[in-house]
């Protein structure tokens, strides 16, 4: 007879909403081969949930590419003084409802770290939202028109993670409905004091850098932009850089954006 008190069975049988009187049923008759072969079919089972679990949680949160953090180098991205990269990769802002401002300009990597840290947090079982500042505003926008406007904020108030790819107008609704209650990481290359000009109205902007300093870390990313370092246009290929020297290469982008 298989032994009553096997915990480890009977906390698959929990994870799968099998009865306890079930579980007691069973193991008081189940020889010790039937107990094992049981006990590998709920590890099959609670396998298949979990895998299931992420890809659903991936498709939710809608990342335009899929964007891991092995190898991304952290040299030129400036934590704030008293914050550990080790915390930020660890995720502990996403419990406390903290907000990351990832501010720097074009091409430094504040989307390639976002949506990387996004991929963390689906690995954890939390639920995340990606959406690029245009795509949203056009889909607030006609949710509004439609009167569904208030289905697609509580589809936001599911996330344990949001992450926004700028700021516009009409991100308002989403960042005032998240203030302590989830954790939002921004990208944007506009300096806080020009918030106001981009939202055309500096009371909302005030409203909104208000919100995210009180829980909030900036993140700066300086450096080179790793499109034009990794530029073909420049002699570079995707094992690296081709012949010539680096500050050729240096040179002939700095040509070619001035």
């Amino acid at each position: 007879m298989a032994a009553r008190n096997d915990e480890g069975l009977y906390a698959k049988a929990r994870s799968l909403f099998i009865s306890r009187a079930t579980m007691d049923d069973f193991t008081g008759w189940a020889t010790p081969r039937q107990t094992e072969a049981v006990s590998r079919l709920f590890d099959t089972e609670l396998a298949n949930r979990e895998r299931s679990k992420r890809e659903r949680l991936l498709r939710r949160a809608r990342f335009p590419v899929v964007k891991g953090l092995d190898g991304y180098d952290f040299s030129n991205v400036r934590l704030p003084d008293g914050y550990a990269l080790d915390g930020l990769l660890d995720l502990d802002f996403v419990p406390r409802a903290q907000d990351l401002v990832f501010y720097g300009k074009t091409g430094r990597g504040k989307t390639h770290l976002a949506i990387g840290l996004g991929m963390r947090a689906v690995e954890r079982g939390l639920s995340v939202r990606f959406h690029q500042t245009a795509e949203l505003v056009l889909q607030l926008g006609k949710a509004k028109r439609d009167g569904n406007l208030d289905a697609m904020l509580r589809d936001f108030g599911r996330a344990d993670l949001i992450i926004l790819d700028a700021v516009a107008r009409l991100l308002y609704q989403i960042i005032a409905g998240s203030y302590e209650r989830r954790s939002i990481v921004f990208t944007t290359n506009i300096e806080f004091s020009k918030w106001g000009t981009i939202l055309a109205d500096d009371k909302l902007a005030a409203a909104i850098i208000d919100r995210i300093v009180h829980h909030g870390r900036l993140l700066e990313f300086t450096g080179q932009s790793h499109r034009v370092s990794e530029a073909l246009m420049f002699g570079r290929t995707p094992a690296g850089p081709a012949s010539g020297s680096k500050e050729k290469t240096k040179e002939q982008a700095g040509t070619l954006l001035d």
